[in-house]
């Protein structure tokens, strides 16, 4: 999206439509009259808070929870419609490449709809609650009739980029916490140039779920004196986790393997007689992003006496001592000069040979030549 004004202007004239004479697919209602469609059972601003939706589509799911604090109208009555089954079936209609995607008008739902009442159904039933939050990558918005205040209702849009012409002139209920790649996707399907899309996206369902909760996040030491099993595309490497010398860093740890953050990322860093490193997001094949990017975050350092030798199972950081995230390194051969520097956290207790595997790979500098995966890790039973 090079000019941020440019999805301004296009949302608005595709909601103009919404002000002509005869287009409106609802008799009109008073202001701010709940929405003439049947609603599911009401939910308090409490319960919401711990709810997101679950948008499943032909072209993928997106997940995103929902800002209770900013907008709790809009967000107790998009909860009230998706468990109404109101969603189900409708689609997603005008997109902006990169920009955004504007979907959930019932009108969609029937096939038959004319192109030129596409976007022009299920609005004006909830007051504004605009605030401060900005529109950037992966909000998620009310529609409105551009010019006319309190004439949101049951349509949304998602931005796949910051749209900074919006703020304040929208609804800001949601904020996607998986599925940005979808968003990507639906945001490049053929459209026209009033930017319908050719054929539209349709949602399958709209789904409320108990918001997912950060894995291990209240663990006990006990329940973090686990195995976990590096499959790599060079052999196996089992690593014992020790809760004790470093409670936070295996925590972290533990969280990216149970949701699959680590898998199909690579070993990107190789020094003989050193350390093999890994748990870089970007090497990640495919899609760099994960749904557990939200929970990717600096860990403290937990410096101890214990020496890195042959197996040890350290953190990687910046300079910040506090800097780590989600990159690992295993040594090679004793290396006091990262004692005391570098978080300890476990070590390697089956696989030694598949660290020699390590070592004898060709490289470019550091790198090797020939790409090695971690395809998966998993906690052990």
């Amino acid at each position: 999206m090079k000019e941020p004004g440019l999805a301004s202007r296009l949302l608005g004239c595709a909601l103009v439509l919404a002000c002509l004479p005869g287009l409106l697919s609802a008799q009109p209602r008073k202001k701010n009259a709940p929405p003439a469609e049947p609603g599911g059972p009401a939910v308090t601003p409490e319960e919401a808070a711990n709810l997101e939706a679950v948008v499943t589509t032909e072209a993928g799911v997106i997940r995103f929870e929902f800002l209770i604090g900013v907008a709790p109208k809009h967000v107790q009555q998009f909860v009230q419609l998706a468990r109404s089954g109101y969603y189900d079936g409708s689609a997603f209609h005008r997109v902006i490449a990169r920009g955004l995607i504007q979907g959930g008008d019932p009108l969609l739902k029937d096939p038959k709809t004319l192109r030129a009442r596409w976007g022009t159904g299920g609005l004006s039933q909830i007051a504004d609650e605009f605030s401060a939050a900005k529109h950037e990558r992966g909000t998620v918005s009310t529609v409105r009739i551009p010019g006319r205040a309190n004439s949101g209702g049951a349509q949304f849009f998602m931005c796949a980029s910051p749209q900074p012409a919006l703020d304040g002139q929208y609804s800001v209920f949601g904020l996607i916490t998986e599925g940005l790649e979808v968003v990507d996707k639906i945001s490049l399907v053929p459209a026209d140039d009033k930017q319908f899309t050719e054929t539209p996206v349709k949602i399958v369902s709209v789904k409320i779920e108990p918001k997912k909760t950060e894995p291990f996040k209240d663990a006990t030491a006990d329940d973090m004196r686990k195995e976990v099993l590096l499959r790599t595309s060079l052999g196996d490497i089992t690593l014992a986790l020790d809760p004790d010398l470093a409670p936070e860093h295996v925590r972290n740890f533990l969280k990216l393997v149970e949701t699959g953050w680590y898998d199909r990322t690579a070993f990107h860093r190789i020094v003989p007689k050193f350390v093999i490193q890994g748990g870089v997001g970007a090497t990640r094949e495919g899609q760099k992003s994960h749904p557990a990017d939200k929970w990717v975050r600096n860990v403290k350092g937990e410096f101890s006496p214990r020496k890195h030798i042959r197996g040890s199972l350290s953190m990687a950081r910046a300079d910040d001592p506090n800097s780590a995230m989600t990159s690992f390194f295993i040594v090679l051969a004793p290396a006091p000069n990262l004692d005391n520097k570098y978080t300890i956290f476990g070590k390697v207790v089956d696989g030694f040979d598949t660290l020699d595997k390590f070592e004898a790979l060709q490289l470019d500098v550091e790198a090797p030549r020939e790409r090695v995966e971690l395809i998966e890790a998993v906690i052990k039973p």
